[in-house]
């Protein structure tokens, strides 16, 4: 499992296509997530990436150092699914997709990550699986840092 956490003052997502064409979903200060579900990811590699986001220290303390975590902020979640996250270039200069998840294993994890992430007590907003989607952030540093469940 594969994702994106950058660290915003603001982020939303604009839905362009499906049944929710034109809804705007936003967050306040935060993470924006942008999670990729491989072929092989299952809930405790899920579990694993939503333990780690959860405690991730890079929110400053009061000497502007990276000691605090989301939760210690109370900050808010706007979570994407992204499966091109899981892309190969192996091949040359077209992105190979077969490592991610097809849509009826990926969503489900998604939805889990949802759930998760508000059992912690966090506000989540979420794109919409699957839709063309616009995505706008205020990045906060930036900072932003690439997770991998087989790195950690």
């Amino acid at each position: 499992m594969k994702c994106v956490v950058t660290r915003v003052l603001s982020a939303s997502v604009l839905i362009r296509d499906g049944a929710r064409s034109g809804d705007r979903r936003s967050t306040g200060p935060g993470f924006l997530v942008l999670l990729g579900v491989g072929v092989e990811d299952d809930e405790a590699a899920l579990k694993k990436l939503v333990d780690k986001i959860l405690v991730l220290r890079v929110f400053p303390n009061d000497e502007g150092k990276f000691d605090k975590s989301v939760m210690d902020v109370k900050g808010e979640i706007l979570l994407v699914s992204q499966f091109t996250l899981c892309a190969s270039l192996k091949g040359g200069r077209r992105p190979d997709f077969t490592s991610a998840a097809r849509p009826d294993k990926a969503e489900p994890l998604y939805r889990r990550a949802v759930e998760l992430f508000s059992a912690a007590g966090l506000t989540v907003r979420t794109g919409e699986f699957g839709a063309s989607m616009a995505v706008e952030s205020v990045n906060d540093g930036p900072v932003t840092i690439v997770l991998d469940t087989e790195t950690f």
